[in-house]
């Protein structure tokens, strides 16, 4: 399908932005799809896989993701899920991002979240309902950007190598090893991969563990568990790295 069709109500509809609340159960997967707007997909509770063409992102509870207008995309809820979207229209994406990203939800965010679901589709110019939605837009404008998405190699052999790597993230074997596993040369692999992902090995390694990482412990895994079986030395280590790149601990980064 290569033109934007109305999937949602709302596709079919005039109004700028519309909030939309969906709750989905556990191992529930969404067809792969795409708007004729840009969406803010947020999580109130439960972790949200997003594939897109670009790679995988990760969506905790308190982190939304935004998609650009016509991003294909698949939802797959790896627990429960509470999800509120924001649909919004290309005239009025001004300050708003251009990219796939996750992004950081402030408790202002929050409400300002909800109260666009609780809105419904009708807001009158001047209205109250409609200060709201500006809010939200230069709120969602503001928010700071996470590093929760996975950039995926195109060529066939390094997806081959990625998908052996996440079958065994204990694996500390490094680029050289990893280089003599597909005849390459050490420098020509990293060359490779910095090309394709916008990353080194080593570094879509530490992100594809940390999103690894999110996936258990929202499954309710411990941070010893966890941190011992994606190959850290000890659960301080695996703390000292979650905290650096997300700013909060493992034991608490659910509840922030």
């Amino acid at each position: 399908m290569d033109s934007l069709e109305p999937r949602d109500e709302f596709d079919l509809g005039e109004e700028p932005v519309v909030g939309k609340p969906r709750d989905y159960p556990a191992g529930k997967e969404t067809e792969r799809h795409r708007h004729p707007t840009a969406q803010l997909l947020y999580a109130v509770e439960g972790l949200m896989l997003v594939g897109t063409e670009r790679g995988q992102w990760v969506v905790p509870p308190t982190r939304a993701i935004w998609l650009p207008i016509g991003t294909w995309h698949q939802v797959s809820m790896v627990s429960p899920v509470r999800m509120r979207s924001i649909y919004v229209r290309g005239d009025r994406l001004e300050g708003l991002p251009a990219d796939c990203c996750v992004l950081e939800v402030s408790p202002l965010l929050r409400e300002l979240i909800v109260a666009a679901v609780a809105v419904g589709r009708v807001c009158q110019s001047g209205s109250r309902d409609e200060k709201v939605m500006d809010l939200l837009l230069a709120e969602i404008g503001r928010a700071p950007v996470l590093p929760l998405s996975l950039p995926q190699p195109a060529s066939a052999a390094l997806r081959q190598l990625c998908d052996v790597w996440l079958a065994h993230p204990d694996d500390a074997r490094g680029a050289a090893e990893w280089a003599r596993e597909l005849a390459l040369d050490p420098r020509t692999l990293q060359r490779r991969f910095r090309r394709e992902t916008g990353l080194s090995f080593g570094q879509w390694r530490r992100q594809a563990r940390l999103m690894l990482a999110l996936q258990r412990l929202a499954c309710g895994d411990s941070v010893l568990k966890v941190a011992l079986d994606l190959g850290y030395a000890s659960p301080s280590a695996f703390a000292t790295m979650f905290k650096r790149e997300l700013g909060a601990p493992p034991s608490s980064f659910f509840a922030a």
